[in-house]
């Protein structure tokens, strides 16, 4: 199918742009990203850093009881050695293009200079009171070419006695009217703060989604939008510029679409029917035909084997960091499969990402250029074929594929074929591409020519990047 593009939309109070073109003499839409989703989808890799007062305690982290039990001495967050460069160089060096940190999460502890949040780095006898580890991030990440972002846990809030946004008391009691009153204005009043004083932020992150004040939770859509225009906003019942990609895996099904047949998505047990079925399916896959620019994150904790998951610092964990292999597979199935991946990093209670992380990281971010910054050979074009014609007959056993996004998904379905023994043999088929589709073969094909056959498609393919490798994998 020949699309021609006629014009293109931006919808109001939308994460999406229609691209309106003609199929058969019938006018389609296509939905296309906005710019802090292109920005965000192209980053590919990034990191969040989860730190919050229990990473200080004598006891294993449960969320359950982080949830609703205060933090008794919250004067024990005394990170002697704290150097936050140094967690941001240890992502830099896995390859990361963003970072964000946890500033607050279910103790309601702030890690910045609050005049709202009397819970926050004020109340603290360390540095007098004065540190701001938020301003600590930022600083460093502009210094080493990362963008920064920030994650905020308002859905609890064990200190003010919040769960699930609605704070304790008799529900609609003139107490709990004036501190679920209190609560939200102090929200609102922190996420100002924070959209405006620490510069562009590359992504805000609400940890359980931040509900809609028609539910009675603080209003932040608005404050984001206003102070924060090009910082990726996720999310709320009302706009999801991302989507979580459905596990904690660190991995997404194949195919993954980028788009989605929703504006929102809710949050785990909050999720609507349409997207909470079937194991959350729909968030794993997408929906090829879907109206909105959602794409899919793909999230994991680097400390997620042999059977933990652990998000923050715990004494003698050490072998449940992934190994590089791992490491790899979650790569292939998150970038390569048109994710964005976000890995959790975990700074211990001196205020250092530990040696055995930082080690690992490096040995990822090495691998990661082994493998994919050396093509034997690449070339980009549009149209339904797309060839690559080699110097000599040479071993291929990794191919990258990469679709203009800023045009939306335009290919359907497609074919990787290699020249042998005098004919075209199809060596890889699949259906979306999107920003990264990466196909690593068994087996090295020998041949002098490859070329990417378009079999479906909604417009004209524009494929900027068609590159072939032969990597070593052990």
């Amino acid at each position: 199918m020949v699309g021609i593009s006629i014009k293109c939309v931006k919808l109001t109070l939308s994460i999406v742009l229609m691209c309106v073109f003609s199929v058969s003499g019938q006018l389609k839409t296509l939905p296309l990203p906005n710019k802090q989703q292109l920005a965000w989808q192209k980053a590919e890799f990034g990191v969040v850093f989860h730190y919050d007062l229990h990473v200080f305690d004598t006891s294993k982290y449960n969320q359950g009881t982080n949830r609703i039990t205060p933090v008794v001495d919250y004067n024990i967050f005394n990170p002697q050695q704290l150097d936050v460069e140094q967690w941001v160089v240890s992502a830099k060096a896995a390859g990361a293009k963003f970072a964000i940190l946890t500033v607050t999460h279910e103790t309601g502890f702030a890690l910045y200079q609050s005049d709202v949040n009397p819970y926050s780095m004020k109340a603290l006898k360390w540095k007098d009171g004065k540190a701001d580890i938020l301003k600590d991030f930022v600083d460093a990440c502009r210094k080493h070419d990362i963008k920064p972002g920030v994650y905020l846990g308002i859905r609890w809030n064990s200190f003010f006695g919040v769960h699930d946004f609605k704070v304790d008391g008799e529900p609609n009691g003139e107490m709990q009217k004036r501190r679920q009153a209190y609560y939200n204005k102090m929200v609102e009043g922190m996420v100002k703060e924070i959209c405006t004083n620490y510069g562009p932020l590359f992504e805000i992150w609400f940890d359980g989604g931040a509900s809609r004040p028609e539910e009675g939770a603080p209003d932040v859509l608005p404050i984001v939008k206003k102070y924060q225009p090009d910082c990726l906003f996720y999310h709320n019942d009302q706009l999801a510029e991302a989507r979580w990609g459905g596990s904690e895996s660190g991995m997404v099904n194949y195919p993954c679409w980028s788009t989605f047949p929703y504006n929102f998505t809710g949050s785990g047990e909050s999720a609507i029917p349409g997207i909470s079925k079937n194991g959350f399916a729909l968030l794993k896959e997408g929906d090829v035909n879907g109206k909105y620019w959602v794409p899919a994150m793909a999230d994991a904790p680097l400390r997620g084997f042999n059977g933990r998951h652990e998000w923050f610092w715990e004494p003698g964990d050490e072998k449940s960091i992934y190994p590089l292999k791992e490491l790899m597979n979650i790569y292939y199935k998150s970038v390569g499969r048109n994710a964005t991946l976000i890995m959790g990093l975990t700074p211990d209670n001196t205020g250092l990402m530990p040696k055995e992380d930082v080690q690992r990281l490096k040995e990822w971010g090495d691998e990661i250029k082994k493998r994919f910054d050396y093509p034997i050979a690449l070339t980009k074009g549009k149209g339904k074929i797309i060839e690559l014609k080699l110097d000599k007959e040479t071993g291929v056993n990794q191919f990258v594929i990469q679709e203009n996004i800023a045009l939306g998904h335009r290919i359907r379905a497609f074919r990787i074929q290699a020249y042998e023994k005098g004919k075209w043999q199809t060596v890889n088929n699949g259906t979306a591409i999107g920003n990264k589709y990466i196909f690593l073969s068994d087996k090295a094909i020998f041949t002098k020519k490859l070329r990417l056959v378009i079999d479906e498609s909604v417009a004209e393919p524009d494929i900027i990047n068609f590159a072939v490798y032969n990597i070593q994998t052990n």
